[in-house]
């Protein structure tokens, strides 16, 4: 990457960055409760400080908040649930650096020896999730700082227990995480970067673009896709919001969930437009065998890309507008008469082609074509009600 590159580079995590931060003010949504979560996740901490190591003086008071930091999750569930792994994990080694300790009287180096291996073992084992290295952590603190003494294990115990219950109390009842309306945020932001990638790939084809340009295009597909999975992300933590939260009671009304139809849509067509783009890059590189096929197809497409384009902002601006307890109904939808002719000129300047120009131009009619289907085949309707 050279110095261009990097400062383009640059100049785009910037503007990101400043958009983000724009978005936490300007309205609620994922970033918003991020910055929430991050400040209670802190606040945990210096509560559990203050209580263990500045009021009761315990001995290793630093076992306080670092486990109420790693407890405030994004849902009051996942804090209970990895409360109690935690737990357990944290009192597995602290009895095996107890032990390890007497077997090898009080020898720091033999100790971890004898004791860090199984417990790195046991951290693997995936039911344990996040929470499995702690043990072999928590091994160590015990090792290097304490002694295998019960009323030392004791301490230590006490001062996890703290914490632990510090931070699912903070999770839970200081602006309890509900994240009922977070799948439908991140599905608004489908149709509206499909549409805006559309609209850059008509602006493009239709002048002299560069390789360099259709691998953007291309990452900005692989981006659309990654929003694909913040949504199945955050229909999980809806889920789970349901369950043991205080905070769905502060909630007059839920937020209705976008249903698991428009994922299967949305996934098609992202799939069908990073297709696309892929073409585009293949086109662009300079040892690619295969003829372009000319200005007069790539007009034609650009046309079409913009009749989907405008298919997406409207999805987008009825998604917008739509009442966050309002139902999502899906129904078919008819294709709107600029789009087939769009796409009966282009069909016809695909088969005016002749020679290895046919065989890319066959692939984006194919795709684009898929990715018709795919923003026709089901739509939110009454979006507004």
């Amino acid at each position: 990457m050279g110095p261009r590159d990097t400062g383009l580079w640059a100049r785009k995590e910037t503007a990101a960055v400043v958009a983000t931060v724009r978005t936490v003010f300007r309205q609620p949504g994922p970033e918003r409760d991020s910055v929430v979560q991050s400040l209670k996740a802190a606040g945990a901490a210096i509560a559990a400080w203050a209580l263990a190591g500045w009021w009761l003086k315990a001995p290793m008071a630093l076992l306080a908040p670092w486990t109420a930091l790693a407890l405030v999750d994004a849902t009051v569930y996942r804090s209970l649930r990895a409360g109690f792994r935690q737990l357990a994990v944290i009192l597995l080694g602290t009895l095996t650096a107890a032990a390890a300790l007497s077997l090898t009287r009080g020898d720091t180096l033999a100790a971890m020896a004898l004791a860090l291996p199984p417990l790195v073992l046991a951290g693997t084992y995936r039911r344990l999730g996040t929470q499995g290295i702690y043990g072999a952590t928590t091994a160590l603190f015990v090792i290097t700082a304490t002694s295998a003494s019960p009323a030392e294990i004791g301490h230590r115990l006490l001062e996890t227990g703290i914490g632990a219950v510090i931070g699912i109390a903070v999770n839970a009842f200081v602006l309890p995480p509900v994240h009922l309306r977070n799948a439908g945020d991140q599905l608004l932001r489908l149709p509206r970067d499909t549409g805006r990638l559309l609209r850059d790939l008509a602006q493009g084809v239709r002048g002299e673009w560069t390789a360099e340009q259709a691998l953007d295009w291309h990452d900005e597909a692989r981006r659309v896709e990654e929003t694909l999975r913040y949504v199945r992300d955050a229909r999980q933590q809806a889920e789970e919001s349901s369950r043991l939260n205080p905070g769905l009671r502060l909630r007059r009304a839920r937020s209705a969930q976008p249903p698991a139809a428009l994922d299967a849509r949305w996934s098609a067509a992202v799939d069908h437009l990073r297709a696309v783009t892929r073409t585009l890059a293949t086109l662009g590189q300079g040892d690619n065998p295969l003829r372009s096929p000319g200005n007069d197809f790539f007009a034609d497409w650009a046309r079409l890309a913009e009749t989907l384009a405008v298919l997406c902002e409207r999805e987008y601006e009825a998604l917008a507008r739509r009442e966050p307890s309002a139902p999502y109904v899906l129904e078919p939808r008819a294709i709107p008469e600029e789009v087939r002719e769009a796409y009966e000129v282009l069909d016809a300047s695909f088969h005016a082609l002749s020679g290895t120009g046919a065989v890319p131009a066959g692939e984006l009619l194919a795709e684009t074509r898929q990715l018709l289907r795919a923003l026709l085949s089901e739509v939110p309707r009454e979006v507004g009600r």
